[in-house]
């Protein structure tokens, strides 16, 4: 009997966590995807390039969500037991309501390593191949390159400029900046290219320029002065800049800890990595907020799970029966919050590091012997 009443339990818990996962998450991804348009609008990006971005963007939403919406499964569980007389029956059949506790717990860790996983394996390295997507992407639409009478800086040591766009898909009054011989002739320092009109061929892969000058800089800082009739640019393969090293957040977790335990024993060059591993004030408490984030947030799921098991102490003929879903739920969301809050600063030092881990610690046995003193005189199963 109580394996099904375990089963049952969990079927419902399951129930709301997976909607209320999906829901929100279906949110606030599709908000996030339209702030990413700017990557097809601004940057030139294909359309697959920003939906393969986006999705794989996706496992950093649900780990910021699986704590709330374990908050919310868990007081929706409850409430629907409750409201149902479910729960009169279970503990009219001599169910010590400990169990129901207990089972909560081992819910919860099942939740606290999934969260575990994302956040430490899958997380960074979805976000470190998001960048290299992005990274490696070639222009798609060139035409997003020229915006009239802006300069736009989208590919890495080009600036362009135009005065105005025409109804026949041609520029006028040309300004190009090209620091690394990104479309002009190589051997050259830079170059600079005016140009009365202009226009892209029909398969985007050249630039045709027409009455204008190229100043090219050589390495001696000679300016050659070159005017042509009509010139041909080509503008093939070009790429977007964007940042070539990992973010701290798309860093592996396990070079995170080389580097951690090299700032430890920095005689020991072995731990030493290549990407955000800054041994300056600022680059080790980035490293411990990160870590903390990582390894600490997980290990306050368990922390709801009790808090939320308070409504099981629930009694119908008390005044204040109708306001304790939304106190311990206020209280639980609190939990977070503070959770989140007290992680970025975490990493100050060493005891703020130590008491961030031992809120969860502390509180945890605390709540637990609490709820075992209130549920002690229950007829045990």
């Amino acid at each position: 009997m109580k394996n099904t009443i375990y089963k049952y339990i969990f079927y419902e818990f399951s129930v709301y966590f997976i909607t209320a996962l999906l829901a929100l998450s279906s949110i606030v991804w599709t908000v996030q995807a339209v702030n990413y348009l700017d990557l097809v609008t601004e940057d030139g990006h294909a359309f697959s390039i920003y939906f393969l971005y986006s999705l794989l963007t996706l496992s950093k939403i649900l780990t910021k969500l699986i704590p709330f919406c374990f908050l919310l499964a868990c007081v929706f569980t409850i409430l629907k037991l409750e409201k149902d007389n479910e729960l009169i029956i279970l503990w009219s059949s001599g169910l010590n309501k400990i169990y129901i506790v207990n089972y909560l717990i081992r819910i919860s860790l099942i939740i606290m390593f999934l969260q575990l996983t994302l956040t430490t394996i899958i997380n960074p390295k979805l976000l470190h191949l998001s960048r290299t997507v992005l990274k490696n992407s070639e222009f798609e639409f060139v035409s997003s390159m020229f915006k009239e009478k802006k300069f736009n800086d989208a590919v890495e040591g080009l600036t362009v400029f135009i005065s105005k766009k025409n109804n026949d898909k041609s520029y006028s009054d040309l300004l190009i900046r090209d620091e690394s011989s990104v479309i002009t002739s190589a051997g050259s320092k830079s170059s600079t290219i005016f140009a009365k009109s202009g226009y892209v061929s029909k398969d985007e892969t050249k630039l045709i320029l027409l009455n204008g000058f190229i100043h090219k800089k050589d390495y001696a800082n000679k300016i050659d002065v070159v005017k042509f009739e009509k010139t041909t640019l080509n503008i093939k393969g070009i790429s977007t800049k964007s940042i070539n090293k990992p973010k701290i957040q798309e860093t592996k977790t396990l070079d995170m800890i080389r580097c951690f335990r090299g700032n430890l024993n920095p005689h020991k060059t072995r731990f030493k990595v290549t990407h955000n591993c800054n041994k300056t004030k600022r680059g080790k408490m980035d490293i411990r907020i990160e870590l903390n984030k990582r390894f600490g947030m997980p290990f306050f799921i368990p922390v709801i799970a009790l808090v939320c098991s308070f409504l099981l102490s629930s009694r119908r003929d008390k005044k204040t029966y109708i306001y304790n879903k939304y106190i311990y739920f206020f209280i639980s969301f609190v939990i977070l919050t503070i959770a989140e809050i007290t992680v970025r600063y975490s990493g100050n030092s060493w005891s703020h590091s130590a008491v961030y881990y031992l809120i969860p610690i502390a509180t945890i046995p605390l709540f637990y012997f609490t709820l075992l003193k209130k549920f002690k005189y229950e007829n045990l199963f």
